[in-house]
């Protein structure tokens, strides 16, 4: 099956991520950050830039949200459709990440897996990000679908 490169997507494709991010078995809320009108108001703030390969039919197999706050940039929510999981589709999608983050002027870019995460820690050191012993994510939310 062919593929078109990473390009950027929309809230027009937002039912599509969301099968996406289903069939990969991603966490998220639609109660919260990550519900159409949220997607809609964080594309549209331009700190949030999605990116998705899709095939020549249109079918959304890969996506990323590439973030940042203007000194950092960030790789959230990389999925990839398990019939296109070890076939170079999540290392695309960091490079295009990557270039689209740079572009914005963002020359440190992080991301963060979940403990157990296995593959995708070895996706982003192929990729060549280096894991940092010790380091403690801490947050502190409004609610719990924030």
């Amino acid at each position: 099956m062919s593929l078109k490169p990473p390009n950027p997507i929309t809230v027009d494709d937002y039912d599509l991520l969301i099968g996406l991010w289903d069939a990969s078995g991603l966490h998220y809320s639609l109660a919260g950050r990550d519900s159409r009108e949220a997607f809609a108001a964080q594309n549209d703030g331009g700190t949030q830039l999605p990116i998705g390969v899709k095939t020549e039919d249109g079918r959304l197999i890969g996506a990323v949200l590439a973030t940042h706050d203007g000194r950092k940039g960030w790789i959230n929510r990389l999925a990839v459709h398990p019939e296109f999981q070890q076939q170079g589709v999540a290392l695309e999608l960091i490079a295009a990440a990557e270039e689209i983050l740079h572009a914005h002027g963002i020359d440190v870019i992080a991301a963060l897996i979940e403990p157990g995460n296995d593959p995708s820690l070895a996706v982003f050191q192929s990729a060549g990000y280096d894991e940092w012993p010790g380091m403690h994510y801490v947050s502190k939310r409004s609610s719990p679908d924030s």
